[in-house]
């Protein structure tokens, strides 16, 4: 069964960074695009970042530019987020999603979704 799972999240002061990863069980992630959401408590979910297939087009929402870099390790099958100068806006749940093939991000649509990671970001 194809199955995405973040880790990473956590508790962290204004300020601090965490990062996210996004691993695959069952498939590897290497033919998918793959997309990082959130979702605040009565917000709708937010797409954050998205990085291509061949990790040469990334795209970021507007809120975290400058502030997130998402990344890809082919080897260790695994996506990340790191997430600098976090705010207490950028608390929420964050997913990752995939989306099989080529082409640049963002991305229309994504196939496969995690079951989040809860970030929470408060003095």
């Amino acid at each position: 069964q194809l199955q995405l799972v973040e880790s990473g999240g956590g508790l962290v002061q204004p300020g601090g960074s965490l990062r996210l990863s996004c691993t695959a069980s069952g498939f590897t992630l290497d033919y998918y695009a793959i997309g990082w959401f959130r979702q605040a408590p009565g917000k709708e979910r937010e797409g954050v970042s998205c990085i291509s297939m061949s990790g040469g087009s990334t795209s970021y929402a507007d809120s975290v530019k400058g502030r997130f870099t998402i990344s890809r390790d082919y080897a260790k099958n695994t996506v990340y987020l790191q997430m600098n100068i976090l705010k207490p806006e950028d608390t929420a749940i964050y997913y990752c999603a995939a989306d099989r093939g080529p082409g640049r991000c963002p991305r229309a649509q994504y196939d496969y979704w995690g079951q989040g990671t809860q970030v929470t970001v408060s003095s």
